[in-house]
């Protein structure tokens, strides 16, 4: 399964509101609450201009709370190339889609990009090339983009999974067909290194990752028969459940009766979104899915964050644009009100 967004696409900005963004009819969308943590959203606005774009979006978000958008346009018959845009509050316009270039200087689109913002807020790219190798694209702290490196890696599928840990620094996961590849940064603002890979069986398009630590983060994938597991390096891969539905599931840290948790959700064989949680990095106490809110239809994208009022908020939306909001109660555990169209 492609992801049609690749990231975390519900985001709280810098102002608190929360922002969604979406992609159809070669554009890519947003909405924003009104105010934040509020009940009523605005209008669906296209992102960055005029700008025709390729189907998928990459979504970096940073501390800072600006979001990094990242999509292929059309360049010259059967080329394209990468664009850029900087949304600094959801509510208002985004910047122009700026072009930031090719993998391979030119040709055609070559994977679905992953972003990532480190503690600097410098956008980090990441990209499959014509080689099957993967690309980085890095900020410069000062404007502008360092030049195209390559990162070592062989037959790599086209998802990718980019996460910033506690410490600022980026990560990056792939897949290939002898299991998991992880490239870790070293220094700040410069590409991610190769670290030791997992041999794994993966189903390809599971991967997700969240910083569950100052030292960890977690990786989330799903093997061929779609049992779930949790890893990180220097353990063993920990099954959990079988997961409730195909592609990755959207992940959240969170707190729950007190208790530091991580949140997953996906939609469900059933068509309604499954949750789970369990202690954060305590995966072996076990976790098992609960189904809330309506049938949706395939290719209904899942999203998790926490408002300005600190409430967990679950946010679908259908490939039609149709957004639905699940907000926590002021009840033990997780409570959520009834879905509301918005």
């Amino acid at each position: 399964m492609v992801r049609t967004v690749n990231g975390d696409w519900l985001i709280r900005a810098r102002d608190g509101r929360l922002g969604v963004y979406a992609t159809r009819d070669e554009a890519v969308w947003c909405r924003a609450e009104r105010r934040p943590g509020g009940g009523t959203w605005l209008p669906w606005r296209k992102v960055g201009g005029d700008q025709r774009l390729h189907p998928g979006l990459a979504v970096g978000h940073g501390a800072d709370g600006y979001a990094h958008l990242v999509s292929w346009r059309p360049t010259k018959a059967k080329e394209a190339g990468l664009a850029h845009s900087t949304h600094f509050r959801v509510h208002l316009a985004a910047l122009d889609w700026s072009a930031v270039g090719h993998p391979d200087r030119t040709g055609a689109r070559t994977g679905i990009p992953a972003v990532a913002v480190d503690a600097e807020g410098r956008a980090h790219v990441f990209v499959g090339n014509r080689g099957n190798g993967v690309h980085a694209l890095i900020q410069k702290e000062r404007g502008g983009w360092n030049a195209w490196s390559g990162l070592t890696g062989s037959d790599v599928h086209e998802e990718l999974a980019a996460v910033t840990g506690e410490s600022g620094r980026v990560e990056l996961y792939g897949t290939n067909p002898d299991g998991i590849l992880r490239w870790l940064q070293e220094e700040a603002g410069a590409p991610p290194v190769p670290a030791d890979p997992l041999p794994v069986r993966v189903e390809p398009g599971t991967l997700s990752a969240l910083s569950t630590s100052k030292e960890h983060t977690t990786l989330f994938f799903a093997d061929p028969e779609g049992m779930l597991y949790a890893w990180r390096p220097d353990t063993d891969p920990t099954p959990l459940l079988a997961a409730a539905g195909p592609g990755p599931a959207a992940l959240l840290r969170c707190t729950l009766d007190g208790h530091d948790c991580t949140l997953l959700a996906q939609r469900s064989a059933s068509g309604r979104v499954a949750f789970a949680a369990c202690p954060t990095e305590q995966e072996s106490a076990g976790l098992w899915w609960t189904e809330s809110g309506p049938q949706l239809p395939v290719g209904t994208a899942v999203a998790l964050a926490e408002d300005a009022d600190g409430r967990i908020v679950a946010a679908t939306v259908t490939p039609d644009g149709e957004l639905r909001i699940a907000r926590q109660k002021d009840e033990p555990g997780l409570a959520l009100a009834a879905w509301q169209e918005v």
